[in-house]
């Protein structure tokens, strides 16, 4: 209950709203409350003492009132609805914009089919709840207080007999919300596996075919739909148990108001009248309570949704900027650094990913970096534009230590084609622009060109306005890389990171990125992370890893004399047997980098 408290601040800028549905309710009440006590008045003063006068008044009276209260209600569900979108909107906004600030290792935590579960399902049952809360769980109470103390003015003794019955029930209620709870974070659970396994399956269909793993797809969706279904059905029978018991409850407190107030209204003490309207009340007072036990389930739900919603809220980003962080200047020369770099996840130093790495890119040298799968190169170059902290050492800009710098700052004089190559929906310009939206035609050209993909975009129909699907699924692997690199080079930054970026793209194409690349980008550090042998060829110093730690540095002609890693993976890729005669391409064999 404490963390749907705690998103209360989100309603804070529409109080002025909420407090005015909450007045309307209030006034809705108050008539609802009236209206038995007319009724009574009808009967006692009007029917029994044959009054037309006051059966005719009193009935236009109760008219007017269930009008107002009409436009009351109206009003009240119209403010509360619009309370609860605009909390609902802000809150997505604010849990999207902290996904944003989150850290690579606050997100490698984290499922992303999960992640829209909190989004979307989460957010709208907590939003539901503080709905149905502002209607219902203001009213509720209200009602069952406002009922019990007209109970009293109307027949102490007989509502001293029917209390154990309300305080059994609300006990009912009470124990209801207790178990429920736990099950609907549960349920959440579930829907996010569901979705992991969704998400997974539709992007990965083709690969599931290609493997013939449909069955065992399947299978583990149907494993996956059933524990979500089996969840549900714990669930619902807790509800089918709770309202037919509730509702038993209600009739018996019915039929204890006609057994008790029956012989009171023989005895006279109590009025027909009387035994009307306090029939009334209890049904006033139980119907809220059956109500509230409704809201019990809504109540449980969103207490669940709002703790996995806070867990998201309430991650703090691994990566912060310190106190009196620099900025870098517009323009900076491109030197770094690594100064006995060591890094381990999560902690973990027994394990580290890099081992105690130190070496230097002076400006405008291109740095091929190779290694085996997991020897930790992509690693390495995550941490120039700290997307991870070094455990151990540090990595200088300029001289100067990115954990000292604004990492917006920082990002500006950085161009990154990440290893998973990731397109946008909207046009192909929308993508090459994307760092850049104010480029101009030319420039985008140029970029386009460097990265050889003009051709193929003039090729479509609509040119660079061609629409590109969700995850760039109606391009090739090798358009999407090409598209991506524009999308670095068009910022001419002072440090380009190019992590495999041309592994779709075949030997020739890639020869000319890099010549286009040696003039465009002339006087930019560069670092690549390659598969190929021969995209590393004429970098001005390859960096070999191995196991974490820096196994060889130098130049080709110096590698291939002192590195017997290096010179396996050359021997590998374009030793004997593996070069084409005369036109100086080379046969592509991965590394398995």
């Amino acid at each position: 209950m404490k963390k749907i408290l705690k998103f209360l601040s989100y309603i804070k800028p529409y109080r002025k709203q909420a407090i005015i549905s909450m007045v309307l309710l209030v006034c809705v009440v108050f008539m609802d409350l009236a209206i038995p006590r007319l009724v009574q008045r009808i009967i006692d003063d009007g029917v029994y003492q044959k009054n037309m006068a006051i059966v005719t008044n009193t009935t236009l009276i109760m008219l007017g009132i269930s009008m107002l209260s009409t436009i009351f209600s109206i009003a009240n569900n119209t403010l509360s609805v619009q309370v609860g979108e605009a909390f609902a909107r802000d809150l997505r906004e604010a849990i999207f914009v902290k996904i944003q600030k989150l850290s690579y290792s606050n997100l490698d935590e984290l499922k992303t089919g999960d992640l829209i579960v909190r989004l979307t399902s989460d957010i709208n049952v907590l939003q539901q709840t503080y709905r149905m809360s502002m209607r219902i769980g203001l009213r509720g109470p209200l009602l069952i207080i406002g009922s019990i103390i007209l109970m009293f003015s109307t027949n102490a003794s007989l509502t001293l007999k029917i209390v154990p019955l309300l305080v059994l029930t609300l006990a009912l209620i009470v124990l209801f919300i207790a178990k429920l709870g736990p099950i609907f974070r549960m349920v959440q659970e579930k829907l996010g596996n569901l979705n992991n396994v969704l998400q997974e399956n539709i992007a990965g269909v083709r690969v599931v075919k290609a493997f013939v793993r449909r069955k065992f797809e399947e299978k583990h969706f149907e494993d996956v739909n059933e524990d979500y279904t089996s969840i549900h059905i714990r669930v619902m029978r807790y509800i089918s148990f709770v309202f037919p018991l509730l509702m038993f409850l209600i009739n018996m407190g019915v039929l204890a108001i006609v057994w008790i107030g029956g012989r009171q209204v023989i005895s006279g003490t109590l009025s027909i009248g009387g035994i009307v309207a306090f029939s009334n009340y209890l049904m006033t007072t139980m119907g809220p309570l059956l109500i509230m036990a409704m809201l019990a389930n809504i109540v449980a739900s969103g207490m669940a949704s709002a703790d996995r919603i806070d867990e998201v809220i309430s991650l703090v980003p691994d990566i912060k900027e310190g106190q009196g962080a620099k900025k870098l200047p517009k323009t900076i020369k491109g030197k770094v650094q690594f100064d006995k770099v060591s890094f381990f996840y999560n902690g973990n130093c027994e394990e580290k990913v890099l081992d105690e790495i130190s070496l230097t890119a002076n400006p405008g040298e291109n740095i091929a970096i190779l290694g085996a799968t997991g020897s930790g190169k992509t690693t390495l170059i995550n941490l120039i534009p700290r997307f991870y902290d070094t455990s151990e050492g540090r990595v200088l800009i300029d001289g100067q230590d990115v954990k000292d710098l604004e990492q917006d700052s920082l990002l500006a004089h950085i161009g990154i084609t990440p290893q998973e190559t990731i397109l946008f929906s909207g046009s192909i310009r929308e993508n090459i622009c994307y760092g850049k939206p104010d480029a101009s035609k030319e420039e985008m050209i140029i970029a386009a060109k460097t990265a050889q993909v003009h051709d193929f975009i003039m090729s479509l129909p609509e040119g660079y306005e061609t629409s590109v699907s969700a995850r760039g699924v109606n391009l090739s692997g090798g358009q999407k890389q090409r598209i991506a690199i524009a999308r670095a080079i068009l910022l001419k930054p002072e440090i380009l990171i190019l992590d495999d970026s041309t592994s779709s793209v075949d030997v020739e194409t890639e020869t000319k990125i890099q010549d286009a690349l040696e003039e465009l980008i002339k006087g930019s550090t560069t670092f690549v992370v390659a598969q190929r042998i021969s995209t590393v060829l004429k970098a001005d110093k390859i960096i070999v890893i191995d196991r974490g730690k820096l196994a060889a540095e130098g130049t080709h002609q110096e590698l291939i004399r002192s590195s017997p890693i290096y010179k396996e993976i050359y021997d590998s890729q374009l030793g004997d047997g593996n070069q084409l005669a005369n036109n100086g391409k080379n046969k592509q064999i991965n590394t398995g980098a």
